[in-house]
């Protein structure tokens, strides 16, 4: 219950958040084609990007919660991380623009409507900082937290835009406008490479962030029965939750002995590392991954595996 709870509460404060971006992108965009200023046009793209964020988060977030099926066993965790991926792409590609129209504009600089530069900012400002409020509670979840991200970058770009037109208005220095947008740029790529990594770690099957496969190897060794641990693996099903495999290698007992080591190892992974999605095979001889071409001593039984879910 308090899962559905926590979902639907992101989820509504998703929407809310997309509906007052995308309107405020409108009002920038024609503010900024209005006042000339280069900065403000930047920050709507940014913007612009940042409504598609939260749109795609509040999908990714619907979709995650739909339960797994007879073709998505793991359910639809992913689907997070793939938004985000495809956000922190578009990032990318609005910074490459904004860079060009940077260049464009320090060539040929104009006049700029440094009041409206002022009032808008101020107003995005205020946007950003209440979406951030908004969405601090879910910044657990990757897909949110680029969202929140985003929304963080244009807090900061609004900020700058202001001390932009503020200098524009007591020096006159137009040059400042396309300045402003090469640093909004710059911005976006620092803000959108952290997602990139992340992402793509989760995507690649990778090391889970935090985690380190020495110490989980040497917890499971510690518990007791357990005579060794290998083929160990670590990954992702979404931003928080985990998956292990790993063989275990035990003494020769009946199942219902080892059941108490299977449950051991279980709450160690689920305690100290958060992994509660576990596939561990028992063995009781020499396991072919570890030595390749072994074979069990004579008199000794065939190997006996069991596993837990």
């Amino acid at each position: 219950m308090h899962s559905h709870n926590h979902a639907g509460g992101s989820r509504r404060a998703l929407i809310w958040s997309f509906l007052a971006t995308s309107l405020f992108v409108a009002l920038e965009l024609v503010a900024g084609i209005r006042a000339h200023s280069l900065a403000l046009i930047s920050d709507a793209g940014h913007n612009a990007t940042d409504a598609l964020a939260l749109g795609l988060a509040w999908c990714a977030v619907f979709i995650q919660g739909r339960p797994a099926d007879e073709s998505r066993t793991f359910g639809y965790h992913r689907a997070g991380v793939l938004a985000a991926f495809v956000n922190a792409l578009a990032l990318g590609a609005l910074a490459a623009w904004i860079f060009y129209e940077s260049w464009v504009r320090f060539r040929n600089p104009g006049p700029v409507a440094d009041g409206i530069m002022l009032w808008v900012a101020i107003g995005g400002v205020i946007l950003n900082g209440g979406v951030m409020l908004v969405l601090g509670a879910g910044v657990h979840d990757i897909n949110i937290r680029a969202a929140y991200v985003h929304m963080l970058g244009d807090l900061v770009g609004a900020v700058g835009i202001i001390i932009g037109a503020l200098l524009i208005r007591f020096t006159g220095w137009v040059t400042i406008d396309p300045l402003l947008s090469v640093l909004i740029s710059v911005l976006i790529v620092w803000t959108a490479w952290g997602i990139v990594r992340d992402s793509l770690n989760i995507l690649l099957e990778g090391l889970p962030k935090g985690l380190e496969l020495r110490r989980v190897t040497e917890s499971i060794r510690a518990v007791e029965g357990v005579l060794d641990v290998h083929d160990l693996h670590i990954w992702s099903l979404g931003s928080s939750d985990h998956a292990l495999s790993c063989h275990v290698l035990i003494e020769d007992m009946p199942p219902s002995r080892s059941q108490a080591i299977l449950l051991a190892v279980n709450q160690v992974l689920g305690r100290q590392f958060h992994i509660h999605h576990t596939t561990i095979q028992f063995e009781h001889v020499c396991c072919e991954v570890l030595h390749a071409g072994c074979v069990s001593p004579p008199g000794m039984a065939a190997p006996h595996h069991h596993h837990a879910h």
